[in-house]
């Protein structure tokens, strides 16, 4: 189904879905759709005919069936981070009001719906000295975060988000429900563990969560001038990082804002991020070498703290919705040279656009498979580097010369792979997975969504050729489960 479709009658699609769903229904001449349409990245339009601000499952499988029926385009939206391409008619689907959080204490997992962002399982977990596979973005939602792959503050320890995934209830294409795990539609919860929106709306997901009481994390600033230095330095030590800490070096332009530390604000600076689940004084001993060469600190962000104040402290304060542009690549290796290209010839160059560019060291529990392992990324890759930039006037132009410029730079040094939850453009999702892992993916979108009813941000179409009675979906409904 195009994306691009118009709808002839916009009102027979509100009329329709008024009469079919328990929640509030809104259209474009409604005070509240601007609220109810727009994602994070304000470059992207999502100017749909009807937006159904879910409440429940019976409210999403009454919404997916009413667009089914009408042959109207079809979008989904929770928090509107995972929202990167344009869509002029058709309707929404808004899960956030589906923002449940459940902890389970006694065996360590978490079960929320689809309108839960990490803040709200951070704060919930937490009280419990537990901690989850968050992002780096706490407002992120959890559900788009984990099913595109999800690496953040414990993934070098823990691996990815969507390797904890136990168990989800998605209501499928056809507007069926079904509960999936390692042992009921396997093929279905292998493929959710990575390989994003693509095979039904989530309505419910259980995850794992992990001893954290107490936490060594945060953010420490240093000159810009050493830049060059630290990077190099991190790039070293990281060669033997210990799976228990989780780092990135940044080059950051900080806002004026009263949240920044006073000798860092306004000011570019150097970043180093840190989180492991030990001590402050093991932790520093642990950063010793990248601390020596980084030299005194304009700021020194480092503490223990509770699970839920050490995703904020690292995270820094959460950017708000914004025009921007963002590049991902992925390298084997990162020599002297890049690091001097990248650093001082792109992010320190006069006019510079970046609000940061990030090198982080992956590995650790990120490069481990399991037998039921998802498609969720290139597990044997090392290094990314990762840059935002955003656009501060209406004349984008100037941004995407320097941006196209960096990113040609990294190109012809990275392995061409990439990771979904940080891709932001739909054209190259196929790169965020191996040849054999995206042909399995489309194989099972062919069983499950043979109409391509459900196309994402980051679309994996089915294989139209694909034609087997024997892989035909054993689909129950919810009084089945």
């Amino acid at each position: 189904m195009s994306t691009d479709a118009t709808t002839d009658h916009p009102p027979t699609l509100i009329g329709r879905l008024t009469a079919q769903v328990d929640c509030p229904v809104v259209a474009p001449t409604d005070r509240g759709y601007d609220a109810a349409r727009l994602g994070w990245n304000r470059t992207v339009t999502m100017s749909p005919d009807a937006v159904a601000m879910t409440n429940d499952r019976g409210d999403v499988q009454a919404a997916l069936r009413t667009a089914r029926e009408l042959g109207v385009p079809l979008h989904v939206q929770a928090t509107g981070h995972g929202t990167l391409t344009s869509a002029t008619s058709g309707l929404l689907i808004n899960l956030s009001s589906m923002n449940d959080v459940h902890i389970d204490t006694e065996r360590m997992l978490a079960t929320v719906g689809p309108g839960a962002t990490w803040n709200d399982v951070n704060r919930a977990s937490a009280t419990h000295g537990l901690g989850s596979l968050s992002g780096r973005c706490a407002t992120v939602g959890v559900t788009g975060y984990t099913l595109g792959g999800g690496s953040g503050w414990l993934s070098r320890t823990y691996g990815y988000a969507a390797d904890s995934a136990l168990e989800a209830e998605i209501v499928t294409a056809t507007g069926d429900i079904v509960t999936v795990d390692r042992h009921r539609h396997a093929d279905l919860h292998w493929a959710i563990r990575g390989g994003g929106g693509n095979f039904g709306i989530v309505t419910s997901l259980t995850f794992r969560l992990f001893p954290a009481r107490r936490v060594f994390a945060g953010m420490s600033f240093y000159p810009v001038e050493r830049a060059a230095d630290i990077f190099r330095a991190y790039r070293d030590w990281s060669l033997d990082e210990p799976d228990g800490m989780n780092t990135a070096v940044l080059l950051m332009r900080l806002p004026p804002a009263p949240a920044i530390p006073a000798a860092a604000r306004g000011r570019q600076v150097v970043a180093l991020r840190a989180f492991a689940l030990c001590d402050e004084r093991e932790g520093r001993n642990q950063l010793d070498a990248v601390l020596k060469v980084a030299g005194p600190a304009l700021h020194d962000g480092f503490a223990e703290r509770d699970f839920a104040e050490a995703s904020a402290a690292t995270n820094g304060p959460d950017a708000p919705p914004m025009p921007h542009r963002q590049l991902v690549h992925l390298f084997d290796s990162v020599d002297d040279d890049l690091i001097d290209q990248v650093v001082n010839g792109e992010g320190r160059a006069a006019g510079a656009p970046y609000a940061f560019i990030e090198l982080r060291h992956w590995g650790g529990a990120m490069a481990e498979t399991t037998s039921d392992s998802g498609p969720a990324g290139h597990r044997s890759t090392p290094y990314s580097i990762l840059a935002v930039a955003p656009y501060l006037t209406p004349d984008r132009s100037a941004v995407d010369t320097q941006v196209d410029r960096l990113d040609r730079l990294c190109h012809s040094r990275a392995t061409g792979g990439s990771f979904l939850t940080l891709l932001t453009r739909p054209e190259l999702t196929a790169t965020a997975f191996t040849d054999r892992h995206f042909g399995m993916l489309r194989e099972i979108k062919s069983r499950w969504d043979p109409d391509d009813i459900l196309q994402p941000s980051h679309h994996i179409p089915p294989l139209h050729t694909y034609s087997s009675p024997s892989h035909a979906p054993s689909i129950k409904t919810s009084t089945e489960e």
